[in-house]
């Protein structure tokens, strides 16, 4: 193994103030004036009044202010068992093999390494653009050179060593910013699948767009609340779901309709932006007080006026997905690392991709930590999703036989974030970020419906609970309620093939509705 160092270039790797990979499009939250006047939405035909307005998760002060004692004394305790960094050899200790032991080794190490790199992921070494089966603490650098241009200070050793000597390699990456989001084109990419999502289709599922008053986005996934009236509705970003410019947060397909064609769905019941780390992942994941997690989920309940008969839980282009597949810290690197996903979603269709790193952490330049949970890049240098597949879900391909499980959420992706250089001579690879659904799904405290059978099973259970709740709908029952067929046609939604994107379709618009204005819309 080699033991001399890894070099990098800091000169511009520090981010601006206001960090890129925490910014969200400015255009996507502030048109102009103009368009605001534009976008003013109006309700949709037989829309009931909401009675449920978002509320919002946020980190309170008095939470971080008590945990910054115990994230103290845990790093003071453990850093006994840390001994110093040896410079141009390995240590003698275990190598580190689980999610957890490269996450606390870089904790200890993560103020030196804050000083000389972009960001740090945990992942394996990359060579020759492969990952290898090396676990490793992956340094973001703005730009690898020779040792001789760089001052001491800025070496890299080979190896970083933890509590109880286990250890693990360090590999440098090149890493950079697109900087300011450059305007892109608003349609991108056209398929019989893509228009399907768009509102072809005539039902409505993983991958179809979702828009609230003036941005579009993906539907992630059909999910159940556990608390409450059990209610069902569907999951996406909070960036997509929420604007906070709005009394409320309504959500249509495929648009709203002072745009075009398009159903009331809902209106955001729960969501949440960001999550402390020790809630997150139940540890403490760096010695900063203020860390927080990449959380990005709204759950929305469907309206009591929404035909749910119209709801599919196949997801189309894979077909029926399996259980979520929960991300076990205490699991070896390769569980997540290196494994095979795709997504559908209503800008770039079905796309395939691997995921190369977790846990990403990065600051902002105003002393707050960030933390990520899946980098993703697509196969064969293509891009794995767009601007408005942000919600999308990240789902496991099958193997051995088993159905394909879902692992994340898009959250943020090409367009507005940055590249990665795996390979010597090869041009920068497209990254997308994605947030951990096991986790998402704990902290909105929802479940994932994967099968006709389950959703009615669940659509039964909310209707148990609201009836035990006193609650009255119009007609003795509500319209949710509506009887599912006992068996969908798996047309559109066969097995996973990501060279075939196209499958017989149905396109109705119905009669007396006009064509949308040739109106700009924002895309997350």
């Amino acid at each position: 193994m080699d033991l001399g160092f890894q070099y990098h270039h800091r000169e511009g790797s520090t981010p601006p103030e206001e960090s890129v990979l925490d910014m969200e499009r400015t255009d996507c939250n502030h048109p102009e004036t103009s368009q605001l006047e534009s976008f003013a939405g109006t309700t949709s035909a037989g829309q009931l009044s909401d009675t449920n307005a978002a509320y919002l998760s946020w980190p309170t002060s008095c939470r971080l202010n008590d945990a910054a004692e115990d994230r103290a004394n845990y790093f003071d305790n453990l850093l006994k068992g840390v001994l110093p960094v040896r410079i141009g050899r390995l240590p003698t200790g275990e190598r580190a093999i689980t999610l957890l032991e490269l996450m606390t080794i870089r904790a200890f190490h993560s103020k030196n390494l804050k000083q000389v790199s972009l960001a740090t992921a945990i992942g394996f070494r990359i060579r020759g653009g492969l990952l290898t089966d090396i676990p490793a603490i992956l340094v973001f650098v703005a730009r690898k050179i020779h040792r001789q241009w760089l001052s001491h200070c800025e070496f890299l050793p080979c190896a970083l060593e933890g509590p109880g000597g286990v250890w693990c390699d360090v590999d440098v990456v090149e890493f950079s910013y697109y900087g300011v989001p450059a305007a892109t084109p608003k349609e991108e990419f056209y398929t019989e699948l893509v228009d399907g999502m768009r509102g072809s289709d005539p039902f409505v599922g993983s991958g179809s767009q979702v828009a609230n008053q003036r941005t579009y986005g993906t539907m992630g996934a059909i999910v159940k609340s556990r608390t409450g009236n059990r209610q069902v509705g569907f999951l996406t970003n909070r960036h997509v779901a929420v604007d906070l410019d709005y009394p409320n947060q309504k959500m249509f397909h495929p648009m709203p309709p002072s745009l075009g064609p398009g159903v009331y769905l809902g209106a955001v019941e729960r969501a949440t932006s960001f999550i402390t780390d020790d809630l997150w992942y139940g540890i403490f994941a760096g010695t900063n007080p203020e860390t927080f997690v990449r959380a990005d989920g709204a759950f929305i309940p469907f309206a009591e006026d929404f035909n749910v008969s119209n709801v599919t839980t196949l997801v189309r282009g894979i077909g029926e997905i399996g259980e979520v597949k929960v991300i076990d810290l205490q699991s070896r690197v390769n569980s997540i690392i290196g494994q095979q996903v795709a997504k559908v979603g209503r800008s770039s269709g079905l796309t395939t991709g691997t995921i190369m790193a977790y846990a990403l952490e990065y600051n902002d330049g105003k002393g707050i930590c960030f933390l990520t949970d899946f980098l993703v890049i697509g196969e064969n240098h293509k891009t794995f999703d767009l601007e408005g597949d942000s919600g999308s879900l990240i789902i496991l391909t099958g193997q051995n036989g088993e159905k394909p499980r879902p692992v994340g959420i898009i959250w943020g992706g090409t367009a507005n974030r940055g590249r990665l250089k795996v390979k010597v001579g090869l041009p920068p690879e497209n990254w997308t970020s994605a947030v951990d659904l096991g986790r998402l799904l704990d902290v909105l405290e929802l479940d994932l419906i994967t099968t006709n059978e389950g959703l009615q099973a669940a659509l039964q259970e909310q209707k148990n609970a609201s009836t035990s709740a006193g609650i009255d709908y119009p007609n003795g029952k509500s319209s949710s309620y509506k009887c599912i067929p006992a068996k969908r046609t798996e047309e559109n939604h066969g097995p996973f093939n990501s060279s075939d994107q196209s499958a017989p379709l149905e396109f109705h618009i119905e009669s007396g509705i006009e064509s949308a204005p040739n109106t700009a819309h924002q895309f997350i």
